[in-house]
């Protein structure tokens, strides 16, 4: 029997859900206080925990680059503002990497309940959870990693640079962009919906406008 009760969790092309969260920041209201910027949200399993302190300072030494793609970063665990601190604290003093980006204190876990960052077998732990929100608050990509294993910080990063680039130039984005063994960093254009269209390729392609294989795999320049 389905359970009509149970909340959905937000998926890839939903608006980010309005939530004001407490971090050690101050207070921020998501998606609006990041409104016109993008985001990453992810979630660490606890402070003072070895593969989050590494994940954390991984994070923090990629941050430039995020800021660069106009991308802040925000922490989330069930913790509070207090540990939060003092973990970064350590961080600084041990590890000689200050955390400059806020991390959200959700003790009761209603900000990680609502997002699906809790899953059965954590129990009362976040689970490694990245939410890569857009600059209009909708949810772009969703990766979850399990407790033992730390994350692939330069993925992160390529699958952000790759969601602004298919964006930008209206076009998708082959498997290891920019860095596919077919097409290298070119761009692909979605398969045409109809036969007009379909023509329409076939033209551009004998033109030299456009590169095929056929006519439902087409790829061009896209500047990168």
């Amino acid at each position: 029997m389905i359970d009509n009760h149970i909340e959905k969790k937000p998926s890839i092309g939903d608006a980010f859900p309005k939530i004001t969260v407490e971090t050690t920041y101050g207070k921020k209201t998501l998606p609006d206080d990041y409104r016109g910027k993008w985001l990453i949200l992810f979630s660490h399993p606890g402070d003072f925990t070895p593969v989050c302190t590494t994940e954390f300072v991984a994070f923090e030494q990629l941050y430039p680059k995020f800021r660069e793609r106009q991308t802040e970063l925000l922490g989330l665990s069930i913790d509070q503002v207090q540990p939060h601190m003092k973990w970064t604290e350590w961080i600084e003093q041990h590890l000689h990497i200050p955390i400059t980006f806020p991390i959200i204190a959700d003790p009761l876990g209603t900000v990680a309940n609502k997002l699906g960052m809790i899953h059965s077998a954590q129990h009362t732990k976040t689970v490694r959870g990245v939410y890569i929100i857009d600059d209009k608050g909708i949810i772009r990509a969703i990766f979850f990693y399990p407790a033992e294993v730390g994350r692939n910080l330069h993925e992160i990063y390529r699958t952000l640079y790759a969601l602004q680039t298919a964006d930008q130039y209206h076009v998708a984005l082959p498997a290891d962009w920019p860095h596919n063994s077919i097409i290298g960093n070119k761009g692909m254009i979605p398969p045409p919906s109809d036969v007009q269209e379909k023509n329409k390729r076939i033209q551009q392609a004998e033109a030299g406008e456009i590169n095929c294989f056929d006519w439902w795999f087409c790829y061009k320049d896209i500047g990168n």
